[in-house]
């Protein structure tokens, strides 16, 4: 069963009640799961656990004039701040003071996220933070960690995640979430266990973009952002834990996020004027399933709704916009003499791109690129 069609499944058995087997172990024998386990505490062991908390971030963040933007973080260690060393270097210090240079306006942040946290503990976080803001323009969430290394059943986990989304959207808050990151990427992990842990945090990050979408909100993948950083500078990128992001770990996180927390805010006038999307970076707009699967693969990728036709809906499901909003680096095709291998830059937006070998036609799907499509409707 394909990535898309695993995480469609899960998104409607959450949608419906009912249950695919905690992190889909069930497959794995009671001898695996015993392997699992093992490799699991040793895993503990190997990554330590040297902090007692996470700095308070909470404050008011830029200047300008005008009421302040009010911005609500919810979620696990990783919207806590857990590694950072200062409250200025959590995730949501970061995205407050970057919407603040970009609006010209104060913003408020409250955080509401808490170490540990699973996303059957949204619920809670969700009231505590409309309790104190009932109104707030914008609400960040970071879930999904805890939730596969606590084995929790996936539908049941995204079918909280889900309800914390459409209830922030009631309250008129603009919802973004970063969805589970690739615990495979990290290194203390053993063969199997990293494997597997790849495999239910991708499963898993999915399903939660297609739950976002459904419920009005916009997904960015955490992927494995920070797995190459880790191999070759692994002091600089993690904390000293092994397992939290360091402060510039937080940094590059927020560095994926702040573009669509812009954009939702409609910083840059999308709304009035909608920028089309651009084959060279990989966008475009299909089945929000295949647009879910495709941003697992593409660490900083955007999943947001669309509509094609003046309709939210097709044959395959909910449609959906995903935005490369980062700029990585795609394939295109280009004829000769430009030699494969080499690079050029896009003369329409300035991507940086690699060049394709002859006979990958324009309306391929772009190799590097993993693009849904490249029709804006």
């Amino acid at each position: 069963m394909s990535r898309a069609r695993r995480a469609r499944k899960i998104a409607q058995t959450a949608a419906f009640g009912g249950g695919v087997g905690a992190a889909g172990l069930g497959a794995l024998g009671l001898a695996g799961y015993g392997l699992l386990r093992i490799e699991a505490m040793l895993a503990r062991r190997i990554v330590g656990q040297p902090f007692e908390g996470a700095p308070d971030d909470e404050g008011t963040y830029g200047f300008g004039p005008g009421e302040p933007i009010r911005l609500v973080v919810l979620g696990d260690s990783t919207g806590a701040g857990m590694g950072a060393e200062h409250a200025r270097q959590t995730i949501g210090a970061t995205i407050a003071n970057g919407v603040a240079a970009f609006s010209g306006r104060p913003v408020e942040l409250t955080n509401v996220a808490a170490i540990g946290a699973e996303s059957l503990h949204l619920g809670g976080q969700v009231e505590r933070a409309l309790a104190r803001v009932p109104t707030p323009d914008i609400a960040l969430i970071l879930i999904g960690a805890n939730d596969v290394t606590h084995r929790i059943e996936r539908s049941l986990a995204v079918r909280h995640l889900e309800m914390a989304v459409r209830r922030l959207r009631e309250a008129e808050a603009e919802v973004v979430v970063g969805t589970c990151p690739d615990l495979g990427a990290i290194e203390p992990l053993p063969q199997p266990l990293r494997h597997l842990a790849r495999r239910w945090s991708r499963d898993l990050a999915a399903a939660q973009t297609v739950a976002v979408v459904e419920a009005g909100g916009r997904a960015v993948s955490i992927g494995d952002l920070l797995s190459e950083a880790f191999s070759t500078e692994p002091h600089v990128m993690f904390s000293q834990d092994r397992f939290h992001p360091s402060p510039a770990g937080y940094a590059r996180v927020a560095a994926a996020l702040l573009p669509t927390v812009s954009a939702a805010l409609d910083l840059f006038g999308e709304r009035s004027a909608p920028t089309q999307p651009s084959a060279w970076r990989g966008e475009g707009v299909g089945p929000v399933a295949v647009a879910a699967s495709r941003a697992v693969a593409n660490p900083g990728t955007e999943v947001a709704p669309a509509e094609v036709g003046g309709q939210s809906r097709g044959v395959h499901g909910r449609w959906a916009m995903i935005r490369r909003r980062l700029r990585p680096t795609v394939v295109v095709p280009v004829a000769d003499p430009v030699r494969e291998g080499e690079s050029l830059t896009h003369p329409e937006d300035g991507a940086t791109v690699a060049v394709a070998p002859p006979g990958l036609g324009r309306d391929d799907p772009l190799r590097g690129g993993e693009a849904v499509g490249a029709t804006q409707p």
